[in-house]
């Protein structure tokens, strides 16, 4: 993984005459993105692609990097790319269609599909409590609600195809749901949520209490399972929602759409996902416009 560092700082203090202190810059931020892709991802530099890139900087903005720093560290390895590109060391630049966001606190968490998978797989379903989770993980990840809205459900507020969420500013939506969410929230049901009779009883997830599972319970849950399933990006049951988002649209979901599924008020809260899937919009480019 350390091959063209050297040649790239070589490159930026003798050819472009940077001083020591960008150098030293530039090469912090390269040791940091090599030290963040062996520890998460094990890839040569030739497999680097643009979603290892928006994970390191998610990585960043978790540990509390400023919107300055990451910013920088994006334009860094925008120029190491070029340069590796240029010398025939990679060959693309997966950096080439990230644009620089006015604040990158705003790059989410995404897992990817393989990771739900995995992630989900982790609770025992012959439990009370795994076949709960479950239900609850193929939920976040199939309808994208927040966990408070998930912890507000009631019994009656999910059918065979969809659940009915109250969403911030008291604005009900009605959401679709896939078929592994249902079969996982009919198996919790059918197995383990009628064992509780209590004042609780209209809430859809309970613990093994029959209180209202609360937002903390469901956080440890999912820290729980991703350690168990080897995931190390620091997710929360938010990441579902963020995955959830990132998929639709690099499947081919308009962002209309996205945002009657999230309940965001404007387009413009939805549109923060279109950064992290440029290279799937320049390939739609090339491949439909008339005059490209």
């Amino acid at each position: 993984m350390n091959a063209g560092i050297d040649e790239f700082l070589s490159y930026i203090s003798t050819e472009k005459g940077l001083s020591y202190n960008t150098v030293e810059a530039y090469k912090r931020d390269i040791n940091n993105f090599y030290v963040h892709i062996e520890r998460n991802q094990q890839k040569a530099l030739t497999d680097i692609s643009e979603s290892d890139i928006i994970d390191f900087l998610s990585e960043m903005q978790t540990c509390g990097y400023a919107a300055a720093s990451i910013s920088r560290a994006l334009m860094t390895l925008k120029v190491f790319f070029q340069f590796l590109k240029k010398e025939r060391l990679v060959p693309h630049n997966p950096a080439l269609y990230l644009e620089m966001p006015r604040l990158w606190q705003q790059v989410p968490v995404v897992l990817s599909l393989s990771e739900i998978q995995a992630l989900i797989a982790m609770p025992d379903t012959d439990t009370e409590e795994g076949s709960r989770d479950v239900a609850i993980l193929e939920l976040l990840y199939s309808s994208g609600i927040r966990v408070s809205e998930l912890c507000s459900l009631k019994l009656l507020d999910v059918d065979d195809t969809s659940v009915r969420v109250l969403g911030k500013g008291k604005k009900e939506r009605i959401v679709p749901i896939g078929k592994p969410a249902i079969t996982a929230i009919d198996a919790y049901l059918l197995n383990f949520r009628g064992l509780h009779d209590s004042e609780h009883q209209e809430a859809l997830f309970v613990t093994n209490k029959g209180h209202s599972i609360e937002r903390v319970a469901v956080w440890k849950s999912v820290k729980k399972y991703a350690s168990q399933a080897g995931i190390t990006k620091s997710i929360s049951p938010h990441t579902f929602r963020h995955s959830c988002a990132t998929h639709l649209l690099e499947n081919g979901a308009e962002l209309r759409v996205i945002q009657e599924i999230l309940g965001h008020a404007t387009i413009s809260t939805t549109d923060r996902y279109t950064h992290m899937n440029q290279t799937h919009l320049k390939r739609a480019f090339d491949a439909f416009h008339p005059r490209k």
